[in-house]
């Protein structure tokens, strides 16, 4: 691995310092500041020409600061004649706008990822993403790893009874069928019905819930408003303890407030997005991927197969 390089922007550099303690490697000096007009400036601290380089960046809040800085990034090691670089997104931001779900909108996922190979990029390492045609939009390789594992060990370990994994729509059916079939649970499915973008009412629930432990299963919660909404439904219909699996924590607006009152019994989170002060609870328990996206680099770096990780 001493051919190996790894660079950290400012969104997530806890997840990034993981990584390289897993690796045993050091994590590349670079800096990332800004100029008095909040132009973004990027200084590669160490030579990086015929290296392989891996930039880690979660495109999130402040998500267009987090993508600028990305794509500086890459630029300065293309330009400082870096032998491969890859992109690794732990969490790939704008992928909620991945298609056009109303008259003279944009596909901005699409353009996102044109602006990373365009910036240079030779490949992209990402994680779970919110649809899997998103790696279509891409026309260099992809790599997409899934924290399932992570997740299914944590709930293994808690050795919970009488067990059913929930999808929270009709889109989530497989990703929750996999879970359940890892855990030995049976499956069940919210149907609900979307108002407005911000609204969402829940119908029914397909499937056998009563007395039973629930665990929800999802990419990411925004502002939990849908989850907890859905956990609610699940409680009045005879769910006994709700859990809610979930790999991208944005937490964004009122979805602490929303947590603390809601009717779960805990939320669990990765560090693919990092969980400030101001976001911490009780409830909410956070499982490192360090350890999963440190094995796709190695396997990246040293030309194996990443197969094995897709699970």
């Amino acid at each position: 691995m001493n051919q190996c390089k790894i660079f950290a922007g400012n969104s997530n550099p806890q997840l990034t310092k993981k990584i390289c303690r897993y690796l045993k490697i050091p994590s590349g000096k670079i800096k990332v500041r800004r100029f008095p007009d909040g132009e973004v400036s990027v200084k590669i601290g160490e030579n990086v020409r015929g290296q392989d380089v891996f930039i880690l960046q979660s495109i999130s809040s402040p998500v267009n600061e987090s993508l600028m800085e990305f794509l500086v990034m890459i630029d300065a090691c293309r330009r400082a004649s870096a032998r491969r670089i890859t992109a690794v997104l732990p969490y790939y931001g704008y992928a909620r706008q991945d298609w056009k779900d109303q008259p003279r909108v944009p596909i901005t996922a699409k353009l996102v990822a044109n602006l990373i190979t365009a910036a240079g990029a030779n490949r992209v390492l990402t994680m779970d993403l919110h649809s899997p045609q998103i790696q279509g939009f891409f026309d260099i390789p992809v790599d997409h790893l899934f924290a399932a594992p992570v997740l299914i060990k944590y709930f293994q370990q808690l050795g919970l009874s009488n067990l059913v994994v929930v999808a929270p729509d009709v889109g989530g059916i497989k990703a929750a069928r996999a879970f359940a079939k890892r855990l030995c649970a049976s499956l069940a499915v919210v149907d609900k019905r979307r108002d407005s973008p911000d609204s969402v009412e829940v119908m029914n629930i397909i499937g056998e819930i009563e007395g039973r432990n629930v665990v929800i299963v999802d990419d990411l919660i925004a502002t939990g408003r849908t989850l907890c909404e859905a956990a609610a439904v699940l409680k009045e219909n005879g769910a006994k303890n709700i859990y809610a699996s979930i790999t991208h924590g944005v937490l964004s607006g009122k979805s602490i407030e929303n947590i603390a009152q809601s009717v779960l019994r805990k939320l669990i989170i990765t560090d693919t997005l990092p969980l400030t002060k101001e976001k911490q609870l009780k409830r909410i328990e956070v499982l490192s991927v360090a350890s999963l996206l440190g094995e796709a680099i190695r396997c990246i770096h040293l030309e194996k197969s990443v197969s094995s990780l897709f699970i």
